[in-house]
């Protein structure tokens, strides 16, 4: 699917053709992308991959080495990091530990000398759009650290900045917490109407919260799309195996199955393990193997499948009625796969994979 050519007015951040060398490294490898103004857009990728290079070059912190960045349609590209109107959340929040929240969110406003009334007035609806009203008081030391994340957005968003930078702003949280706080960021972003442009290499986070999201993969852009479209319809093998978990066959594995040498990518979701003596129907794809492996995960199991025509599958399936024994118990059984064909999705084969399956999971490279 390709998305409508948006007005130029639309554009909050252009990418023109940008290259970003550290000496003889290329970082970012000539990066053409738009992001519209109001939507929540991540930049997801393993380390080293060039997203938050990118993030570092909107903000100003980095100048490319080669094409433009533009604001607005203004090229911001040689401008210095206070010229441009942004402002960027960092995991570590960067708080001052010697002043009360209300006081670290009033900040900007201050170098800025902005009337004491106004910034406390000010001060008082940033925290209040973050949830935090009764802790302006309180110093930072005195905080969660999901608190502690909510003042450095509070301190962000009250400059009022064209685009929001985020990067890996939930990082240092515990699981639970991180899950609560991507809702709450998707919550504020759509409160506030800003343009977020997300920084992480967490595909979960990246699924949860982006309106479209850009898949990045040694200094270049893998896929742009919405989160639906990445997950369900992958470009390449690499955002295959990057986004979520997925099996990709090729060669004689895939033509065992398909009749074709194609590659193609199939999620482990929509893959059902049946009997081994139950037929597909005409228009499913099935294949026969051996359980090697079994992985129980409480709501659902994980299997990898060694196929008789070459490669592997990883099944996944939910435990509705299944306990850790009776999954175990699987392991070495010979077992049918079977699934639509229509949820077969075609794409380059990824390096290294010739005749065999490619399942990775998520934040692997």
């Amino acid at each position: 699917m390709t998305d409508p050519e948006p007005a130029a007015s639309s554009v909050a951040v252009r990418f023109e053709r940008v290259v970003k060398r550290f000496g003889d490294f290329t970082a970012v490898a000539g990066v053409d992308l738009d992001v519209y103004e109001g939507e929540f857009f991540s930049m997801l990728g393993p380390s080293g991959s060039g997203k938050t290079t990118c993030l570092r070059m909107i903000a100003g912190f980095e100048q490319p080495t080669e094409g433009k960045i533009l604001l607005g349609g203004r090229d911001v590209s040689t401008l210095a990091p206070y010229e441009r109107d942004v402002n960027t959340v960092f995991q570590d929040y960067a708080l001052f530990p010697h002043m009360t929240v209300r006081e670290n969110v009033e900040y900007g406003l201050r170098v800025q000398k902005v009337a004491k009334d106004e910034r406390r007035r000010q001060a008082e609806e940033a925290l209040a759009m973050v949830r935090l009203e009764a802790f302006g008081a309180r110093k930072p030391g005195a905080l969660s650290g999901g608190q502690r994340q909510r003042v450095a957005l509070a301190r962000a968003l009250i400059m009022r900045p064209k685009v929001l930078l985020l990067d890996e702003p939930l990082g240092a949280l515990d699981l639970k917490l991180r899950q609560q706080m991507q809702v709450e960021l998707k919550q504020i972003q759509q409160e506030v109407g800003l343009t977020f442009i997300y920084v992480t290499h967490d595909q979960e986070e990246a699924l949860t919260m982006s309106d479209r999201m850009a898949v990045f993969s040694h200094g270049k852009i893998e896929q742009v799309g919405t989160p639906a479209e990445v997950y369900e319809r992958p470009a390449t093998g690499f955002v295959a195996g990057f986004v979520g978990v997925s099996n990709v066959l090729e060669g004689t594995a895939a033509s065992a199955v398909t009749g074709d040498t194609l590659a193609f990518t199939i999620r482990p979701e929509k893959i059902a393990m049946v009997e081994l003596d139950r037929m597909p129907d005409a228009e499913d794809c099935t294949a026969t193997g051996h359980v090697r492996e079994v992985v129980y995960l409480g709501a659902v199991t994980r299997y990898r499948v060694e196929l008789d025509g070459g490669g592997e599958l990883v099944v996944m399936q939910q435990n509705l009625s299944t306990s850790s024994m009776e999954a175990l118990q699987v392991r070495d059984k010979a077992v049918r796969l079977v699934w639509h064909r229509r949820n077969n999705r075609p794409v380059e084969a990824p390096a290294g994979a010739a005749d065999g399956s490619m399942d990775q999971e998520e934040g692997q490279a």
